[in-house]
């Protein structure tokens, strides 16, 4: 007898096949949907918090998240039903570009990809299943879930302070793995308590990788975003330097209105007086107040 059919979890990736081949036909398709920091707090586009999640950047990217989502989602939707599995993996979707919104707000950034939602649920298995084991793409065997865990977080956090190198957005896939696991905790809290040290474990970590950010807001360096390269886009915008420059001295006010001025580094103090003696010239001109060449 035939068991149960995952029914939602094959319509998510039947949905996030079909807009990500749209994607690869049409510029135009991904440029409405695709991640972008300033689209989101300046356009107030905040459907590209989810619509990000179903473009990929290529065949080999949709591949490892459509693959991902076939061995882990039945198992969690077939055990605790559609309605838990939708709410686990959106927000998992939601949480990781959240995440990857306040850590790249004064960077040119550009990303797409289900990798957010694909790790909530691979780390809400783990929260709901105890004793669960672990393959992954680059791990030859399986290991136990507290083990993956623990690689997961501690090289997650170490290739986001490498910049993103790669173009992979580990910002993204830590945000979503976090707010997978607490999701599924609260939804489920006898699973909870049956493997609390799991829960522990990511709940103190999140709390240490959220107070680093906030004493850290420029822990990543600005310059990688402002070329070609960012995460996951096969095909980014380059901005006008007038622009890039604007994102970099809102980055440096932010970090003197947090921490004061003794907090920036000497380049950034060197950066924010050539700025000053710039504006104080152009303010001092005839020239109009304009960005167009006139």
């Amino acid at each position: 007898m035939n068991g149960p059919v995952a029914l939602w979890n094959w319509l998510v990736i039947g949905l996030t096949c079909v807009v990500s081949w749209l994607g690869f036909r049409s510029r135009a398709v991904e440029e409405k949907y695709i991640f972008d920091p300033e689209a989101i707090l300046a356009g107030k586009e905040y459907y590209r918090l989810v619509t990000s999640a179903f473009l990929h950047a290529n065949l080999w990217h949709l591949s490892c998240n459509v693959v991902s989502l076939y061995f882990f989602g039945p198992g969690l939707e077939t055990v605790y039903g559609p309605q838990r599995f939708l709410l686990i993996y959106f927000a998992s979707v939601i949480g990781g570009n959240l995440l990857s919104l306040y850590v790249h707000r004064h960077h040119e950034y550009r990303a797409y990809g289900a990798s957010g939602g694909v790790c909530g649920i691979i780390f809400a298995s783990i929260m709901l299943f105890p004793g669960m084991r672990v393959v992954d793409f680059y791990l030859p065997v399986s290991i136990p879930g507290w083990l993956y865990v623990i690689l997961f977080m501690a090289g997650s956090f170490l290739a986001m302070k490498a910049n993103n190198r790669g173009n992979v957005g580990h910002d993204a896939h830590l945000g979503g793995a976090i707010v997978g696991l607490l999701v599924a905790a609260a939804l489920e809290p006898e699973a909870a308590r049956a493997n609390w040290k799991i829960l522990l474990l990511v709940t103190g970590a999140s709390v240490l990788l959220l107070v680093y950010l906030w004493l850290n807001p420029l822990f990543l360096s600005l310059r990688p975003f402002f070329g070609p390269g960012s995460r996951s886009s096969t095909r980014p915008a380059q901005r006008p330097s007038y622009q890039r420059e604007s994102l970099k001295v809102d980055a440096v006010l932010e970090k003197v209105a947090e921490n004061g001025m003794d907090s920036l580094s000497a380049k950034e103090k060197e950066f924010l007086q050539e700025t000053s003696r710039k504006y104080q010239s152009r303010s001092q001109s005839n020239k109009p107040d304009s960005g167009l060449a006139i």
